[in-house]
């Protein structure tokens, strides 16, 4: 009975490992870089890549499509201007990385890394709940809802207790967003839409919001010390008492209740 339970234990293992590896190390995929073109995307599409070490890499010419990147490091990583639409990337690391104008469609983020990364004009609609976007650039990007187009129903990005804190979202767009308990410290939102977004509980203390679009948001506990809402649209808020810390606030005057 003994030896037929190590035997048993022993390929329960084996299993694990085998089930564990990637499909690819650093090494190879640099060789498929290194051969890409325009014409010849390196082929990493549906590839298993689970916490492979991909830090400083050139994937400007690769196919990533529904590749799986959990707890990947592709820190400082070029991924600009890419389609990487239901890729898997929970706990991914993507700090520093520049991800401009990319597009990230329907996938699970939750926990990633993308402190300081370049998202300026990307397009987001996923879930990327309790992750790090302190002092990313968020200028331009379009992470809102198209009311257009929602065969599906609503779908929207998730930024439920993630960290934005000194973040750059001027001229953003993240209508409707879930936001509950965000980090928005000292972050730059200057003209960014957030209209119909849940900040409830959000932290804004500090924050640029001048010429923001809070109309229609739930605001319930957000706290607004310090915030500068000049030009700030409060749409849809009848009692400014309920706002925290708005009374603390700069430039409240020139804010816009309607």
């Amino acid at each position: 009975m003994k030896i037929r339970f190590y035997g048993l234990g022993l390929l329960v293992a084996l299993f694990c490992l085998s089930a564990s590896a990637a499909d690819l190390d650093r090494s190879a995929v640099q060789n498929l870089l290194a051969k890409a073109d325009n014409s010849r995307p390196a082929q990493l599409r549906r590839k298993d890549l689970k916490g492979v070490d991909l830090s400083g890499l050139d994937f400007r010419h690769a196919d990533l499509w529904g590749t799986d990147l959990r707890n990947a490091n592709l820190s400082n990583s070029d991924l600009s201007g890419l389609n990487l639409d239901l890729t898997v990337m929970s706990k991914i690391n993507l700090s520093g990385a520049n991800l401009s104008n990319t597009s990230i469609f329907g996938v699970h983020m939750g926990g990633a890394n993308l402190s300081n990364a370049n998202l300026t004009g990307s397009r987001f609609i996923a879930n990327l709940d309790r992750s790090n976007l302190s002092h990313a650039n968020l200028s331009h990007a379009n992470w809102g809802v198209d009311m257009k187009n929602q065969p599906m129903g609503l779908m929207r990005v998730s930024l439920n207790n993630v960290d934005l804190s000194g973040a750059n979202l001027s001229d953003a767009n993240l209508n409707r967003a879930l936001m509950r308990h965000a980090n928005l410290s000292r972050a730059v939102l200057k003209n960014t839409v957030l209209y119909g977004v849940d900040l409830s509980g959000a932290n804004l203390t500090d924050a640029d919001l001048s010429g923001a679009d809070l109309s229609e948001s739930k605001l319930e506990d957000a706290d607004f010390t310090g915030a500068n809402v000049a030009g700030t649209r409060f749409g849809g808020i009848k009692d400014k008492s309920v706002l925290k810390g708005l009374i603390s606030s700069k430039n409240l005057e020139a804010a816009i209740f309607d």
